[in-house]
């Protein structure tokens, strides 16, 4: 089961049945957003040693909505958003998973 605030909620699953006849189920893949088009409201400053779940916690609400924080900053590296203190980072419009 896929937590209903999870990045992967509301993908599709699919499935593929191999030559001997079982099928395998998967989440279809996920196309990451453009930050350049997502509504930012407001910037955070990252603190020295702060982790990435605590900055989603801090600015978010939720630890788990870090996802959110590395769409809005176009990471592909979710630690390269908390690596260097000082940095600011784009907050975004909470959105729905997806």
């Amino acid at each position: 089961m896929i937590d209903p605030t999870s990045r992967y909620a509301t993908l599709e699953i699919a499935s593929h049945t191999t030559p001997q006849g079982r099928e395998l189920r998967y989440l279809r893949r996920r196309f990451l957003p453009q930050a350049r088009d997502m509504q930012v409201v407001a910037q955070a400053t990252v603190g020295a040693g702060e982790r990435l779940d605590l900055l989603a916690a801090r600015v978010l609400g939720d630890p788990l909505q870090y996802w959110q924080l590395c769409d809005a900053n176009d990471a592909m590296r979710p630690n390269d958003l908390v690596a260097r203190p000082g940095r600011m980072v784009r907050v975004p419009l909470p959105r729905p998973p997806g």
